[in-house]
């Protein structure tokens, strides 16, 4: 990641730390994914990233302040971690997959957390946020009794694929 940005905009000040496409999908799947750990996301990638691509996204990622890496000791994997920073381009995903559902072609399935995203709107948005802090940083949930939102996307994605079979 560049020190200094191309130019004080916003847009491109955004675009710089978010990187490519492959950052973007690093994120979603740790956000979307829960993945943490490099195998699981080298080996769970729809779109197939390579490894050497998936090693520098991470690198640059945690250089950009968007992750956090805990170096494996012997015999352990070693575990990435969202930071505020990261668990912030929550809403920079949905409206991204908003975007996608109206102008890319998709599939039911793989569209299926896009859409109630979208159609929940912010107050899911903030609660999925909410889960992250808590798995990411530690931070408590503010309403724990309210209804998982990793857990509502992920009843909606299974309603789907077993809808298709």
């Amino acid at each position: 990641m560049r020190e200094e940005p191309r130019s004080g905009c916003a847009i491109n000040a955004a675009v710089e730390a978010l990187g490519d496409r492959w950052s973007i999908i690093v994120l979603r799947d740790m956000i979307f994914g829960g993945r943490r750990h490099f195998r699981d996301l080298l080996a769970n990638s729809e779109e197939r990233i390579a490894s050497n691509i998936l090693s520098s996204r991470l690198k640059s990622l945690v250089a950009g302040g968007l992750l956090t890496h805990e170096a494996a000791g012997r015999g352990r994997r070693g575990t990435y971690s969202l930071t505020e920073a990261g668990i912030q381009t929550v809403p920079i995903m949905v409206m991204l997959g908003s975007w996608g559902l109206r102008h890319r072609p998709t599939t039911p399935e793989l569209s299926v957390r896009a859409r109630l995203l979208e159609e929940a709107g912010p107050p899911l948005w903030e609660d999925l946020m909410d889960e992250l802090r808590e798995a990411h940083l530690g931070i408590p949930r503010p309403n724990p009794d309210r209804p998982s939102a990793s857990r509502l996307l992920q009843e909606a994605y299974e309603r789907v694929m077993a809808e298709s079979t």
